[in-house]
């Protein structure tokens, strides 16, 4: 048997409503959607897995060192070639050794990472399964308008409470309904309409009929939401009150989250007190995987709520389609090979402690500042947390080169001086981005607490490190 030790699920704190693309395109081309969430100008679909998946390890009270595999969902990685899985396995602390898998090309690829991370906890093993996605499509493409952004994350234990039940397949060919060329950004489809229905329902319905579970029986379904409406329109086939289907959707408010859906569905039915979930990811092409998830006594750490309101205006600085991009001459330069070697610091805030002395020295290296021995530290990893010393606000020109895209994304943004927490006692001073969400003011004194975003890009290269945010209360 394989339990569920924890589930986290995060979406980004920025929603784009529906009456601000009808006001700003005449139409909102996405049925049963109000509001979709919307990624700041430093995350992606990796610092998205990077906050579900912290969120369920702290759930489940887990050592990251102690997770055997990783198995990631996405549709969108910041990269079409170059894993996913080493930097989640970095940012998040987990052992070099861990087994990693990265499935793409289907919204569906979520729920298939869910059951590649059951097989592996079914051998004896921890698993930690991710799904993250922000799809994007033509401007006045449905894709386009329903596309959110979200991730979720369930830690996979075979000793952990609950239950992730066998998975049930059915593929059927209907090409066209939803895609992305090779080489393209955006995702599409020929937007016919009932054939686009009829192969959600015939491949949603003939998994769920595979299932050894009648779905009538279930209080809450997590179905694949492609928009706000066709996961109602395959009730009758599938057997299902419409109620359940709404218990199990996160699409009202998020939008479309890709390979995310399913179980972005399933964290916050489990988070309402939903025990037996049914689970259906569907992709495009066509196919559909199903199971059921016992959420008994599964801690469940979410994070989904919108604080900050975008026009369309807004929404297309984040988006980076209104920007310039970096100045000509680009800032100050770090080789990947040197960003690389700040990697521990960059990622995990691995502080030295000095031998002769004590004192922490962020980032290691040089002449201790209490005692003056030189490079001799040990390292230390500190836990993340600290206080805002100084502070400074970087408005419009006052941004280093390589952070004016950022600035001109997402405007103004925090700079401080922050005196990180030492692991027993102590602290050691760095300078760090500070993050705020809708009208948050950062000031000397605030608790802050560590995430990761990403820093900047160049050389084609993204460059994701520690940031800091307000510390919840």
């Amino acid at each position: 048997m394989t339990g569920i030790a924890g589930v986290g699920a995060y979406a980004p704190a920025g929603r784009l409503p529906a009456e601000a693309v009808t006001a700003a395109r005449g139409q909102f081309a996405a049925s049963g959607i109000e509001q979709t969430a919307v990624p700041d100008a430093d995350e992606d679909t990796l610092t998205m897995a990077y906050e579900a998946a912290t969120r369920a390890l702290d759930a489940a009270a887990c050592d990251p060192s102690a997770v055997d595999g990783l198995f990631v969902g996405t549709t969108n990685p910041p990269y079409e070639e170059e894993a996913v899985a080493p930097r989640l396995v970095s940012t998040l602390g987990l052992s070099a050794d861990v087994t990693t898998r990265q499935l793409e090309g289907s919204t569906r690829a979520g729920v298939d990472a869910l059951v590649d991370a059951r097989e592996a906890a079914e051998a004896g093993g921890r698993a930690l399964v991710v799904a993250s996605d922000a799809p994007r499509g033509p401007p006045d493409d449905p894709v386009e308008h329903a596309g959110g952004a979200g991730a979720a994350a369930l830690v996979l234990d075979p000793d952990a409470p609950g239950e992730v039940g066998e998975p049930v397949e059915h593929v059927s060919p209907y090409p066209g309904t939803r895609f992305r060329p090779a080489g393209a950004a955006e995702t599409t489809g020929l937007g016919v309409t009932e054939y686009d229905r009829e192969a959600f329902r015939e491949t949603v319905a003939a998994a769920a009929a595979a299932l050894a579970t009648d779905l009538g029986d279930a209080d809450a379904l997590a179905l694949q939401s492609p928009d706000g409406g066709l996961p109602y329109r395959a009730a009758g086939a599938l057997g299902v009150d419409t109620a359940a289907i709404q218990a199990g959707t996160t699409v009202h408010d998020l939008g479309d989250t890709g390979a995310a859906s399913p179980l972005l569905g399933l964290a916050s039915a489990l988070a309402g007190d939903h025990e037996s979930v049914p689970v259906i990811g569907y992709g495009s092409g066509g196919g559909a995987t199903a199971l059921v998830v016992d959420g008994s006594a599964v801690p469940v750490e979410i994070d989904l709520d919108g604080v900050e309101t975008l026009d369309y205006a807004g929404y297309l600085r984040r988006r980076g389609e209104v920007t310039t991009g970096e100045p000509e001459g680009g800032g100050a330069y770090v080789s990947v090979p040197n960003w690389r070697r700040t990697i521990p610091q960059r990622h995990r805030l691995v502080a030295g402690r000095c031998r002769e002395c004590g004192t922490l020295a962020f980032p290691p290296g040089g002449a201790c500042t209490d005692c003056g021995t030189l490079d001799a530290y040990d390292d230390v990893a500190l836990p993340g947390s600290g206080v805002v010393e100084a502070t400074t606000v970087i408005g419009q020109g006052g941004a280093p080169p390589e952070f004016v895209e950022q600035q001109a994304r997402g405007g103004s943004y925090v700079s401080a001086i922050v005196a990180l927490d030492g692991p027993e006692g102590g602290s050691v001073s760095t300078p760090v981005q500070v993050l705020r969400e809708g009208e948050e003011s950062v000031a000397v004194g605030d608790r802050v607490e560590a995430t990761i975003r990403r820093i900047y890009t160049q050389e084609g290269v993204a460059r994701y490190g520690v940031k800091m945010r307000l510390a919840v209360a």
